[in-house]
């Protein structure tokens, strides 16, 4: 049976600003373990924008977990919908591949918690098919979500911080189609970057 992990964490900033800066958390000094980010997927529907993304990230095991996991990086599938009427921003992720050795299906939802305010409900379910050490990696993972949810809150706080200095803190609230716009050309320009990035790394090389 999946583990299951519940965390809630509050950003003190508006609803909006959350929003626009999810698109933009990486890189960030504490998410250094996400390589890539490519987005193969956007449309607006029913005043709603949906987006599908592949991110790879590195994979560090302890050393006994190498028997069973041998690639240095995963593949991660993130979905997510934003709808700002409500202000709610809920997004998907799960691993592609080891899925049985161990699988973690995340969600998250962004609700504004009223002005300059933003709370994060983070859950995640965690499993493991792996014959007579399935108990034990359940615990590895929740274990190591549970560290991973101080990190990704410090580092998407921070870069909340960089690009809405406290001054600007309580903006004037958006309207929904101002919303939309915003998040749409924010998660655009994440793509730019992204690309920007890769042939950046290929260059190098």
């Amino acid at each position: 049976m999946a583990r299951y992990f519940e965390n809630t964490s509050t950003f003190n900033f508006s609803w909006d600003q959350v929003a626009s800066g999810y698109w933009k958390r990486y890189p960030n000094p504490q998410s250094t373990h996400v390589l890539s980010e490519d987005t193969y997927c956007r449309q607006v529907k029913d005043g709603c924008l949906y987006t599908k993304r592949l991110l790879t990230k590195t994979n560090r095991v302890p050393k006994w977990g190498e028997r069973f996991f041998s690639a240095k990086s995963v593949k991660i599938i993130e979905e997510s919908i934003v709808d700002p009427e409500k202000k709610v921003l809920v997004t998907y992720t799960r691993n592609l591949g080891y899925t049985k050795v161990m699988s973690v299906i995340e969600r998250v939802e962004y609700r504004s918690a009223g002005a300059g305010s933003t709370v994060a409900k983070r859950s995640a379910w965690i499993d493991s098919q792996v014959f007579g050490f399935s108990r034990a990696i359940r615990a590895f993972g929740v274990e190591r979500f549970r560290k991973n949810c101080s990190q990704m809150y410090n580092g998407f706080n921070g870069v909340l911080h960089s690009l809405f200095p406290k001054q600007q803190h309580t903006p004037t609230p958006l309207s929904p189609l101002q919303s939309l716009h915003n998040m749409r050309d924010a998660a655009a320009a994440a793509t730019d970057r992204a690309k920007r990035n890769v042939l950046s790394s290929v260059n190098r090389t």
